[in-house]
């Protein structure tokens, strides 16, 4: 009997634990495959090349959708606060994958941010937006509406995404249609109505005293021009046109400035000024000319009856020395009262203006000049009453909004108005 070598430990040990690894593996394998079968495996020969491996099947990749167009204004017009209905080649297949809720007009290639869809009809092809002002697309507006060379003008229109350019249009810059700025019919009566307010104050103004001087008219001749006045009805009308112009195009009516506002004071401050400086003077020359002409008609009065008492005193044949004495206490009286009316006649007829002062001289001269000619104080106001009114009638048709003025050119104005005022109250009527 042969003797047996005795396996070591360490080698028992490996064999057990290879046996329990290949159990585990066997057991994993028949759950991933329940059905039992073995799960074959390629094993390639020393040398031999690898199988290929199986190409995948591709997938098919769907056509893009059409790009929408758009074909046509169905209903409406372009105007501000028009509804217009666009027709959109495609829209429903784009608003698929798309959202159409954020479609809005473009109009010369700049969106009308803001500027939603009202009704939206994929099925249709058709979209209608309300052109509205916001304050997102005030500033397009403007570009668009403002300098109008006439109630209408040619633009390019289109409908797209807000933010990502519009899409293709028939009505590109070669086949532009019309944008209203204004409207026909409330155009015509707007202008209408400020002609006819224009015509009115210059006839008013030439034919009554309505920005003239106060005071005594002088049968069929007319008073002159104030430049207080004037300056306030300058100012009223530019303010009325400018905001019934701006009313017609963008339908604002909150269009007063602070600005113009204090403008507006200061003009009517100047006027106000003017009148009650004027009206002192009135009132003091008419209490001191009726004082004197009390004055004068009691001289008037007086001197023929010193008179007579002289002439009855002098034609006494033989006079005592009481009538003496009597006839030169008269002599003298009435050369004092004399020479008393002849004083008090000269201060009357300086008190009261010559006709030529109460008369008008023209325009310019009347509001130009005082008592004693041209006068620089006047002339500053007046030019700086155009320069402003050009500056505001030049802001109002570029941008459609009343100007705003700056603190500085205010003072300035203000500045001009007291330095008038202030000469006001030397200068004699």
């Amino acid at each position: 009997m042969k003797n047996r070598t005795p396996i070591s430990p360490i080698i028992a040990l490996l064999l057990l634990s290879g046996t329990f690894g290949a159990s585990v593996i066997t057991a994993r394998a028949q759950q991933t495959n329940p059905q039992g079968a073995a799960t074959p495996s390629v094993v390639s020969a020393p040398g031999a090349a690898p199988s290929p491996a199986v190409a995948a099947t591709p997938q098919a990749t769907p056509p893009p959708a059409p790009s929408p167009k758009v074909t046509a204004i169905t209903e409406g017009h372009l105007e501000l606060d028009a509804t217009v209905s666009v027709d959109v080649q495609d829209l429903e297949e784009w608003a698929a994958t798309n959202d159409a809720s954020k479609l809005v007009p473009y109009i010369n290639g700049r969106a009308i941010n803001g500027n939603y869809p009202e009704a939206i009809l994929p099925t249709k092809n058709h979209v209608q937006f309300h052109l509205e002002l916001t304050p997102d697309n005030k500033d397009v507006w403007i570009d668009l509406l403002g300098e109008p060379a006439g109630l209408r003008t040619p633009v390019a229109f289109s409908v797209g995404p807000e933010g990502r350019g519009p899409f293709d249009s028939t009505m590109d810059r070669h086949n532009k249609v019309p944008l209203t700025v204004i409207s026909p019919v409330y155009g015509l009566v707007a202008l209408f109505v400020v002609l006819g307010t224009l015509f009115i104050l210059i006839w008013l103004a030439r034919s009554t005293s309505l920005i003239r001087e106060r005071g005594v008219k002088i049968p069929g001749k007319l008073r002159p021009y104030n430049l207080g006045r004037w300056q306030m009805a300058f100012w009223f009308f530019l303010v009325y046109a400018s905001y019934t112009t701006i009313w017609l195009i963008t339908d604002a009516l909150d269009t007063i400035t602070p600005s113009l506002l204090g403008l507006m004071g200061i003009s009517a401050g100047t006027a106000l000024g003017e009148a009650l400086i004027d009206t002192g003077k009135d009132d003091a020359n008419d209490a001191q000319l009726e004082s004197l002409v009390a004055a004068k008609l009691a001289l008037e009065q007086s001197v023929p009856d010193l008179q007579a008492q002289l002439n009855a005193v002098s034609a006494k044949t033989a006079p005592s020395l009481e009538d003496t004495a009597s006839r030169d206490s008269l002599n003298k009286q009435l050369q004092d009262s004399r020479t008393r009316l002849a004083q008090v006649s000269h201060q009357i007829d300086v008190l009261t203006p010559p006709e030529s002062r109460a008369v008008s001289d023209g325009f310019l001269r009347d509001i130009l000049a005082d008592s004693t000619g041209y006068s620089f104080h006047r002339f500053q106001i007046f030019a700086w009453t155009i320069i402003l009114g050009i500056i505001f009638v030049s802001a109002v048709y570029n941008t459609l909004n009343m100007p705003e003025f700056s603190p500085t050119l205010l003072g300035l104005m203000g500045l001009s108005s007291g330095t008038y005022i202030g000469f006001k109250f030397p200068e004699k009527k």
